[in-house]
């Protein structure tokens, strides 16, 4: 098939640090070109591919600093571009949203939408219901509750590379915090079930502008506990290492998370992940299995001491059936073909 894979342009394709979206479109994109198909990405000028790459900007956008005042009028003219080179495609996969949607309905060329953010925000209700017709993904099945009459071709779980990261030993003696310093995240509970636990957290997060002032009112002071040692913002080398020595990851969210990626990056170390059962988490993680699902402190704190019942190869196993780039590009291959009627590859195992 000929698919055009449209990515944001807030990162590089694959990230250089922080960017959950744009990694997925990176795992996506070279395992479409591992299966043999003709993909053209369309991506921030930065990004590594061997798809062939059609640049929206020139560098990713965050990092671009002040000179990137207004990022939408970026992915408009992304759009434009997309849009006029549509009859090239088979299928046209979009990554940013909901902003192409009225010329999506415009064109002949089939397409298809993977919605990556939370939809319980108001605003969207009516977005959605004016665009009915748009072939819409989910990357969990909680998160397309709030918007339930939307048209769903299906839900398809991240994947990542089976090579990219590999089964670690937890031998750092250290509990893992990864992501955002962010309210929804709870870094601040991940903290106190440290401290209750008497183990070292590392935190590996960054603050996005959005945060700044609840990062340093509510977590900074936080920080000097000595059990508490910060990172920073790590890229993907530095995550196999701070994974795979970390005895579990803790994942206290307190939002709908529409999908979580880092949960499956620990899953691919053999880490357990100790989690609150919000959104999509009970979907991705099993119970006693590949790690806790706790509702309070307490019960994390209890989870830790339990870490021992759980086998770090049995996790890994589960994440190479489940959650491999491999398995994500079939299931995207699948809906491609059932919107586009046309035939895949002899490659695409269909």
């Amino acid at each position: 098939m000929k698919i055009a894979q449209v990515a944001p342009l807030y990162e590089s394709v694959p990230p250089k640090l922080y960017g959950g979206s744009e990694r997925v479109v990176s795992y996506l994109t070279e395992s479409l070109v591992e299966l043999g198909h003709d993909v053209t990405l369309f991506a921030s000028g930065d990004s590594i591919t061997r798809a062939r790459l059609v640049p929206g900007c020139e560098g990713a956008l965050r990092l671009q600093g002040r000179k990137v005042v207004d990022p939408i009028s970026h992915h408009v003219r992304l759009i434009e571009t997309v849009f006029q080179r549509s009859a090239e495609f088979d299928v046209l996969h979009f990554h940013i949203d909901y902003l192409h949607f009225p010329c999506a309905r415009r064109t002949p060329v089939p397409t298809l939408t993977t919605q990556h953010g939370r939809l319980d925000v108001p605003d969207l209700h009516p977005l959605f219901e004016a665009f009915p017709d748009m072939n819409l993904v989910s990357i969990s099945d909680s998160q397309r509750a709030p918007i339930p009459k939307a048209k769903w071709m299906g839900t398809v779980y991240h994947g990542l590379p089976p090579d990219l990261y590999e089964l670690g030993e937890g031998s750092g003696n250290y509990l893992a915090f990864l992501g955002r310093f962010a309210p929804e995240k709870r870094p601040d509970v991940a903290i106190e079930i440290a401290k209750r636990t008497g183990r070292k957290l590392k935190i590996a997060a960054k603050v996005d502008p959005a945060d700044r002032e609840y990062f340093k009112k509510e977590i900074q002071p936080l920080l000097q506990h000595p059990l508490i040692e910060v990172l920073g913002e790590i890229g993907e080398e530095d995550k196999r290492v701070f994974l795979g020595d970390a005895l579990a990851l803790l994942f206290p969210i307190d939002w709908p998370e529409p999908f979580g990626l880092v949960m499956i990056e620990a899953m691919a170390c053999g880490t357990p992940v100790i989690a609150y059962p919000n959104g999509s988490v009970p979907e991705i993680i099993e119970d006693q299995k590949t790690g806790f699902l706790v509702s309070d402190v307490e019960e994390a704190v209890a989870a830790v001491n339990r870490l021992d019942t759980l086998n770090r190869f049995e996790i890994r196993k589960v994440f190479e059936n489940r959650f491999s780039a491999g398995r994500m590009a079939l299931d995207y291959l699948r809906l491609f073909q059932k919107i586009s009627s046309k035939e895949l590859s002899p490659r695409s195992g269909q």
